[in-house]
């Protein structure tokens, strides 16, 4: 058991932010299979500010998957501040909010937001500072190595954040400049849970239980993030938990384990967005539930273009489950299939 602020966090495995995918239903979706906290969306601190129905679309609704932090994006500090307020005010079910300081997308860099604010360790903690005397909740920051490997500056960024007040931090163990390519550096972070007087999260290319052992090993994370290894594996969440908990190593799902939840999952998001915005975003993601097993690529080509509704989408998964249903699934997978 650990803690962000004053909230108690039950498990190692935390369900990273990612954008188009950590959506409500998927959030609660992921939840039982051993999530201990999960993000939001990133979400713009401007679209709290002006009321946009599509960022409010991203933190009003929370469900049973609790503890679940806000994440927001933006470069200014009183504006971060002024929407956490606004936000907590609209939602009271927000346990927390995070600060990103770490996405490398461009169009967020132009905004003097994300992994740009590590260019100014100063203004990091001057944002901490803001939201934390406007929200009455922890406050959490996610940020990275450095901008590239010539600026490795994440100790300097930690040391004023955490200074700051913030109550958690999570370190994405690549530079922006690398994006989400090549292997985390997890070694330039050793040790690092030691020198923190704050809960760490550890994240990077986790898409097996062996990538969370090294990466908590490594650095000695109370937390390791679990993102786009999840997409299509959520029982990597379960692999993680039970081995954090007691030591076990518990083999990975058949097809049919992983049909059966991708069905559930796309009840899910159905029913939330529903069938044609629904089915669209499953085309990116029910693919990912049949990675590495016999055949996988061309199953995967059928799922990411044909189904047009439910019923199709369920007809390709019976198919597949007909022919294959007992095999193990994610056994050969490789990260570059996602």
């Amino acid at each position: 058991m650990w803690k962000i602020g004053d909230i108690p966090v039950d498990g190692r495995a935390v369900l990273g932010p990612m954008s188009g995918f950590t959506f409500p239903s998927y959030r609660d979706f992921m939840k039982p299979f051993g999530v201990a906290v999960s993000f939001t969306e990133m979400t713009s601190c401007m679209g709290v500010i002006h009321d946009s129905e599509r960022t409010a679309s991203m933190y009003l609704e929370f469900g049973r998957n609790r503890p679940t932090g806000l994440q927001l994006f933006g470069g200014d500090p009183e504006s971060l501040a002024e929407a956490s307020a606004k936000a907590l005010k609209t939602n009271p079910a927000i346990d927390f909010i995070d600060i990103n300081m770490g996405c490398p997308v461009p169009k967020v860099l132009r905004s003097r937001s994300g992994s740009a604010l590590m260019d100014d360790p100063a203004r990091c903690g001057q944002i901490v500072k803001a939201v934390k005397r406007r929200a009455e909740v922890p406050v959490t920051v996610k940020t990275r190595l450095g901008r590239s490997m010539e600026s490795l500056n994440f100790r300097e960024v930690l040391d004023e954040v955490v200074s700051a007040g913030a109550d958690a931090v999570t370190l994405h163990a690549r530079t922006a400049k690398e994006g989400y390519s090549g292997e985390p550096h997890f070694d330039m972070a050793e040790s690092l849970q030691s020198e923190l007087p704050v809960p760490l999260i550890i994240s990077g290319n986790v898409f097996s239980l062996d990538d969370a052992v090294s990466a908590v090993r490594i650095t000695g994370a109370k937390g390791v993030m679990v993102a786009r290894g999840g997409i299509g594996n959520p029982f990597l969440v379960t692999q993680i938990d039970r081995w954090f908990r007691d030591g076990r190593r518990i083999p990975s799902p058949t097809i049919s384990d992983q049909i059966r939840w991708c069905k559930e999952l796309s009840d899910a998001v159905i029913a939330e967005k529903g069938e044609a915005v629904g089915v669209r975003k499953l085309r990116s993601i029910a693919p990912k539930f049949v990675s590495g097993c016999r055949m996988c690529n061309a199953y995967r080509r059928v799922l990411a273009t044909e189904p047009e509704t439910r019923e199709d989408l369920f007809r390709i998964l019976d198919r597949i489950e007909e022919r294959m249903g007992s095999e193990r699934a994610h056994a050969t997978c490789t990260h570059e299939e996602y």
